[in-house]
C-alpha cells in the first residue's frame, strides 16, 4: 500500500466531466494528490510545470503513474483507475462488495460514461447560450491570462472543434429527441430515487455515482440550458450534484451498501432506462463496428438513431457482457431475478 505521503498526479480542467469525477472521488476516498492545469499555458511554463509523457489518446483527467520501472506513465481512463485505485489504496472503498451489487455499479457507471456524456455533448454544442458560455470558458481555461484577441481566437477553434465531433457522439437533428426526453426521464427517475436514498446504492458512495455526478456537474451546474430544466423538474437532482464534489467529510460503514436480494423500485426504474435504451445501443454499435460499417443505423425508442460507429464502446459491451459472466451461477440467477423486468438480461445473453 501506498504511504499517507505519497500522492497521484493528474491533470485537468474544471469543464471536464471526468475531471470532476475522479477529484470527487479522490476527495471522498481522501487520497492526496495534485492537479496540474491543463492548456497551453502549462505547456509554456517548462519551470513550473516539467515536460511530461502523453497519453496515446488525449482525454481529461490524464494521470501521471508510474510503472513497475519507475517510469512515468500518461493514463486516462477512469474506469480501470478507479478500481486500481481500490488495489493501491485502503479504506473508504467505492466498489460495493457483493458481486452482484458489484456488477449493477459497474453497469451504471458505464451508462454514464457513454451514455448520459450523449446529452452533456448535445446541450453544450447545440442551444446558442450554452455554446457561448463553453466557448468562452474553455478558452479561459487553457489560458486566463491572454489578451481578449487571443481568447476569441481561441474561443473560435474550440468551438468549431468540438460541434464538429457531434456526430461522434450521436447527436444530429434525427436523435435530438431521443436525447433530450432520455434525459428528462433519467433526470425523473433519479429525483424520484433520491427521495428516498442518499446515493444509488445505499447510504454511501459507489463509483456510478461519481460517474453520474461528473457528467450533471456540467448539465446542472454550468451549461444553462440543461441547468434550468434540472432546477425546475429536479432540485433534488441539482443539490446532490452540490453535495457531492466534496465528501471527504461523510463517514461509510460496512452495512451501508443496499442488499441485493431487496432492491428498491426506484433503482429497478433507474436500470430499466438502461435496459430500454443504452444496452440497445451498446448491441447495435457493437454490429457495426465488427462489420466494419461506416455509419450506425438503429432504431431506439421508436425513433431513428443515426451516428458513426464507436469502437470504444464495442468494448464497453464486452465489458459489461465479461462481468455477468465472471459471477457465480447463484449469482447470476439472483441477479436474473433481480433485473427480470429490466431487459438487461436477455440484451447481455
Amino acid at each position: 500500500m501506498k504511504k499517507a505521503e505519497d500522492y497521484l498526479l493528474l491533470m485537468g480542467v474544471p469543464g471536464s466531466p471526468y475531471t470532476r469525477k475522479m477529484l470527487s472521488l479522490l476527495r471522498y476516498r481522501r487520497i492526496p494528490y495534485r492537479l496540474l492545469p491543463g492548456g497551453r499555458k502549462v505547456a509554456a511554463d517548462t519551470r513550473r510545470f516539467p515536460a511530461r509523457p502523453q497519453p496515446r489518446v488525449p482525454l481529461l483527467p490524464t494521470f501521471y503513474l508510474k510503472d513497475e520501472n519507475g517510469v512515468e506513465q500518461a493514463v486516462c481512463d477512469s474506469t480501470p483507475l478507479i478500481r486500481q485505485f481500490e488495489e493501491q489504496f485502503e479504506g473508504r472503498s467505492v466498489i460495493p462488495s457483493n458481486p452482484g451489487l458489484r456488477f449493477i455499479d459497474y453497469l451504471i457507471e458505464d451508462y454514464a460514461d457513454e451514455w448520459l456524456t450523449k446529452a452533456m455533448f448535445h446541450y453544450r454544442w447545440s442551444y446558442a447560450p450554452d455554446i457561448h458560455k463553453a466557448g468562452q470558458m474553455l478558452a479561459r481555461w487553457n489560458n486566463n491570462t491572454a489578451n481578449e484577441d487571443d481568447i476569441a481566437e481561441q474561443s473560435k477553434i474550440i468551438t468549431q472543434r468540438q460541434i464538429s465531433r457531434l456526430s461522434y457522439v450521436g447527436s444530429n437533428a434525427l436523435t435530438r429527441t431521443t436525447i433530450e426526453k432520455s434525459f428528462t426521464l433519467f433526470l425523473n427517475k433519479l429525483d424520484k430515487h433520491l427521495n428516498s436514498f442518499s446515493f444509488i446504492l445505499g447510504k454511501r458512495p459507489s463509483a456510478c455515482d461519481f460517474a453520474i455526478y461528473g457528467q450533471l456537474t456540467a448539465m446542472a451546474l454550468f451549461d444553462p440550458t440543461p441547468a434550468q430544466i434540472i432546477i425546475e423538474t429536479a432540485p433534488r437532482v441539482y443539490a446532490w450534484t452540490e453535495s457531492m464534489e466534496d465528501l471527504s467529510g461523510y463517514e461509510s460503514f460496512d452495512d451501508d451498501w443496499m442488499v441485493l436480494e431487496c432492491l428498491p423500485e426506484t433503482l429497478v426504474a433507474l436500470l430499466e432506462e438502461i435496459g430500454r435504451l443504452y444496452l440497445p445501443y451498446l448491441v447495435a454499435n457493437d454490429v457495426a463496428v465488427r462489420a466494419g460499417a461506416h455509419t450506425l443505423e438503429t432504431e431506439l425508442d421508436g425513433q431513428v438513431w443515426t451516428q458513426n460507429p464507436f469502437p470504444y464502446q464495442s468494448k464497453c459491451l464486452w465489458w459489461i457482457k465479461e462481468g455477468f459472466a465472471d459471477l457465480s451461477e447463484q449469482g447470476a440467477n439472483l441477479l436474473r431475478t433481480q433485473l427480470r423486468h429490466t431487459g438487461i438480461i436477455e440484451l447481455l445473453a
